[in-house]
């Protein structure tokens, strides 16, 4: 029996790049970056209760000028997903007014 091609699903070369696409794996992203940043946050804890030694390593770390593009990077990241949820507060009342009604 001859193989037939079969139809692909709609692809991304058929959707229009919208903005909430760009939004919606921005959302993605920041929230992998929050919970990369869990990480830091509990290396700085940890080093606060293992003594001066021990958090003057970390603050050497956090204030390198890697460490302080990663604190803005994940500052940004937290504002952003906060952010985006209360945005997402305030759209979900409006899309539901919006939505045909089933009567």
């Amino acid at each position: 029996m001859p193989v037939r091609a079969r139809p692909l699903s709609p692809h991304l070369g058929i959707y229009r790049w919208q903005i909430g696409n760009t939004l919606s794996i921005l959302h993605r992203l920041t929230g992998i970056a929050l919970a990369l940043g869990i990480v830091a946050l509990s290396y700085w804890l940890i080093s606060l209760a293992g003594g001066d030694a021990a958090y003057g390593s970390a603050i050497r770390v956090l204030w390198s000028p890697p460490g302080i593009l990663f604190l803005v990077g994940w500052t940004f990241s937290f504002l952003y997903h906060l952010l985006n949820g209360v945005r997402h507060l305030f759209w979900m009342p409006v899309m539901a007014s919006n939505a045909p009604s089933g009567t």
